[in-house]
Formats: C-alpha cells, structure tokens, sequence
C-alpha cells in the first residue's frame, strides 16, 4: 500500500519588477530548506485553483495583493514520494502586476535579481528546474 496517495500540489510566483530584476525569497534557517533562496509560494489548500491559491499565498507570505490577469503559468516541477513528505508538485507562474511592497511576514528576506544571478544562488532542487523553465521562456 502507498503510504502517501495522493500528491501535495505548491504555487510559486515569480515576480518581475520594471527594471527586468526578479525577486526571489531567502527561507529562515529554522525552517525545511533553510538558507536557501525560493520563488514565494505554498501549498494549495482543498477547493482553491492554483491562481487563487497564489494569490492568498502571496498575501500572507509577502503583504502584496497580485493582479490575476498578468499572471503566466510557466511550468512544473516534480519529486517523487520519499519516506518523510508526499509527491509535490509546484507549478509557477509569472507576476508582473502586484499592489504593495514586499515584505516577508514568515521570517526570512526577499530581494531581487538578474536571472543570471539566480542561477548562482543556492536554491532548492525543484526551484532549480523551475529556474531553467522560466529561463528558456524568458531568454533575452
């Protein structure tokens, strides 16, 4: 018997301020995955779609209020199920339109980037395929 399932499904943005710079989220260290930098997101809850779901994400996670209509779904990334957590899922999105600065309500700090240089940056595993996704959709 399966011991988990059914899968865990995550959204993540990645938003693109007007100077071309993306911002990405440094975790807190006391938390899974700590130190490492991530596209901001969280888990799906039952009912949502996945554009609400990051929409209430990005709210409690960064005190911004994104517009649902400049979103663009770039892609997923997956990992299989291993003896601690379920199968994930992540799928991201593009944000270009956002009310409020952002700010971290968890813990942590945000900042933003070339994606250049957030390939040099210590990310964990599905965040480096996600990377590439957006990179070969936003190539210039």
């Amino acid at each position: 018997m399966e011991k988990f399932p059914t899968q865990m499904r995550v959204v993540a943005g990645a938003l693109r301020a007007e100077s071309g710079l993306w911002l990405m989220h440094k975790r807190p260290d006391d938390k899974h995955h700590g130190g490492l930098w991530e596209f901001p997101g969280g888990k799906v809850q039952r009912g949502e779609t996945l554009e609400k779901a990051l929409f209430r994400e990005l709210q409690e996670e960064l005190a911004i209020e994104i517009d649902l209509t400049s979103l663009d779904h770039v892609g997923c990334a997956r990992r299989g199920a291993d003896a601690a957590q379920p199968p994930i899922v992540i799928d991201l999105y593009t944000v270009d339109r956002w009310s409020g600065l952002p700010d971290p309500q968890e813990g942590g700090c945000v900042n933003w980037f070339s994606l250049n240089q957030i390939r040099g940056l210590a990310k964990p595993p599905l965040d480096e395929e996600l990377l590439e996704q957006l990179m070969q959709k936003h190539a210039r």
